[in-house]
């Protein structure tokens, strides 16, 4: 997308924020290839799974050990063969109605993505500028660095303790006048649930014209509160979520954000507003039928819950150090050496787990995968640690 794809009342805003005219063309460029996210380099979870092996155990990027519910791949099976409909039966409009009840938000503060990767850009590009920067904790989701960078807005990262979640006041302390603070909750890559008393005291100390972006891409693993009553009743936050995670749908792509309309509509403003008015078919029948599958919602979180702690009773029995309080479907491995090396050692095992983060060069994040994977990543572990 060209510098001409924005509109003056955009381009203005932009000029208002600190941009050159350089920096607004590379602002449409981003956005012009958000919905792909292949403008800068791809978010790990998407590039690892490109990368499988065949044949090794897929534990390293948080995908689900499985795939939708029955009730929610039927759904998108039926609907395949009005595929030549942009919105047969207005799916749309079904799958917002049905957000809406279960969420008990109004559906003018609800709009649907391709997935979440998408959003978390575009709060980089929309709140932030070369003079409002991003705070986050650190390890997290590093999409939003990498939007940071490329925009050249200010980066404050505030390390996060292990077994705990983000530090909020260190966070608004690391930069007073922030465009977008963002916390992930339960976070990736730890697991770690920030309480929601410490969210909501962010939100309330902020400054008043930035915002708060709260990132539940794991919450249904875990029994913690969302943040949900803040994008209801507030314009300056917004709470994302996933269907890639717990509800096994990362290849069909849908994403969902909680905000104020006005603050959607910042987000979309730069691009013509068109990734979000059409979404495949496919990912929103599948999306409506597993949004109100409680009963397997809830049998799965207990499944995966049994299967990390099981996995971890055993790093326990072996002596293994690893880092507690996850509630996501993830924990964090000490190996105390170097984690990279000891990722391919895993790897020649036909175990795939996942990468360490820089703050933590000797910790590797490992999925929690269906139980038969776990037990092949213990045998695995024991094996290199046994070498």
């Amino acid at each position: 997308m060209s510098m001409t794809g924005i509109d003056a009342a955009a381009r203005g805003d932009l000029i208002d924020r600190g941009y050159s005219r350089r920096q607004i063309g590379q602002v449409a460029a981003l956005l012009g290839a958000a919905a792909t996210i292949t403008s800068f380099r791809p978010a790990f979870a998407q590039s690892q799974a490109a990368r499988a092996v065949a044949g090794a155990v897929q534990i390293g990027a948080n995908e689900c050990w499985t795939g939708p519910f029955p009730v929610a791949a039927e759904a998108a099976a039926k609907v395949v063969a009005q595929g030549n409909r942009y919105d047969p039966g207005d799916l749309r409009g079904q799958f917002l109605k049905t957000v809406a009840q279960v969420e008990g938000i109004g559906e003018d503060r609800i709009l649907p993505w391709p997935g979440s990767g998408d959003p978390l850009v575009r709060s980089v590009i929309a709140f932030c500028s070369p003079e409002k920067g991003l705070v986050t904790p650190d390890p997290t989701f590093e999409s939003a660095w990498r939007a940071a960078a490329w925009l050249k807005a200010p980066l404050a990262k505030v390390a996060m303790q292990p077994g705990k979640g983000a530090d909020v006041k260190a966070m608004l302390a690391a930069n007073p006048n922030a465009g977008l603070y963002y916390i992930v909750s339960p976070n990736n890559p730890t697991g770690t649930v920030t309480p929601l008393a410490d969210i909501e005291w962010l939100a309330n100390n902020k400054p008043a014209d930035s915002v708060l972006l709260v990132d539940e891409a794991y919450l249904h693993f875990s029994e913690a509160p969302s943040a949900m009553g803040l994008a209801k009743s507030r314009k300056d936050v917004i709470v994302m979520r996933t269907f890639s995670k717990l509800f096994g749908m990362a290849g069909i792509r849908l994403g969902l954000t909680f905000a104020d309309p006005a603050l959607h509509m910042q987000m979309m403003r730069y691009d013509g507003r068109q990734v979000t008015g059409t979404l495949p078919v496919t990912a929103l029948a599948c999306g409506t039928a597993a949004y109100t599958a409680f009963d397997a919602i809830k049998a799965r979180r207990a499944e995966m819950i049994a299967v990390r702690e099981d996995t971890l009773a055993h790093l326990k029995k072996r002596g293994i150090a690893y880092q507690t309080g996850s509630e996501g479907n993830m924990f964090m491995l000490d190996w105390g050496k170097p984690a990279k090396e000891m990722q391919g050692k895993m790897l020649a095992q036909m175990v795939q787990i996942g990468r360490s983060w820089e703050i933590w060069p000797t910790v590797s994040r490992v999925t929690v995968g269906s139980a038969e994977d776990m037990e092949k990543f213990k045998i695995a572990l024991d094996k290199v640690l046994m070498a």
